[in-house]
């Protein structure tokens, strides 16, 4: 099997749309109810909204292909996580998945490296991430990459709102 991971571009909108919808409901959808994971992805990853994204030259998103198959996504972009340490300037991971299967196989660490060397391409800034407050795994692959909690926020999933985590890697 051949992997590569390449920056996305807005001809991939209905491709990040399908895979972003697919990974989350793979890892998340247990937690909620089938409407709520529904309003979720519907409005969180149409492909209308990946299209902008795409587009936008403040934001990358970073697939990883299998055999020519999407994967794994990693996205960035200026920082919105609600903290008051935030500054303009700082950049946040927004997103990070891959197909179930995959976890633990070093792929994440690879999207993972090309978000960052995006994020910091313009040389050193503190860097953002929100995380599950019960995705332990993550919390860990994050500290691995110099993350540390800092702070935490209510995030919806349609009518349910999960306890997150606010990750900060100084400049």
């Amino acid at each position: 099997m051949t992997y590569r991971i390449r920056r996305g571009t807005p001809d991939d909108a209905d491709l990040l749309s399908a895979l972003a919808t697919r990974t989350f409901t793979e890892t998340f959808g247990h937690l909620y109810p089938p409407e709520d994971l529904a309003f979720f992805n519907d409005n969180a990853y149409a492909p209308d909204k990946q299209r902008i994204i795409l587009s936008h030259p403040d934001y990358a998103v970073f697939l990883l292909e299998r055999d020519g198959e999407a994967v794994g996504h990693a996205a960035a972009g200026p920082c919105g996580l609600p903290h008051p340490d935030v500054r303009e300037g700082d950049g946040e991971l927004k997103r990070l998945y891959l197909v179930n299967g995959l976890q633990g196989s070093g792929h994440g660490t690879r999207l993972m490296q090309a978000a960052m060397d995006w994020l910091l391409h313009d040389g050193p800034r503190t860097l953002w991430v929100g995380v599950w407050s019960e995705n332990f795994g993550a919390q860990r692959f994050y500290a691995r990459h110099g993350f540390t909690k800092v702070g935490g926020y209510k995030f919806p999933v349609g009518n349910t709102l999960d306890d997150e985590f606010i990750l900060r890697r100084p400049a």
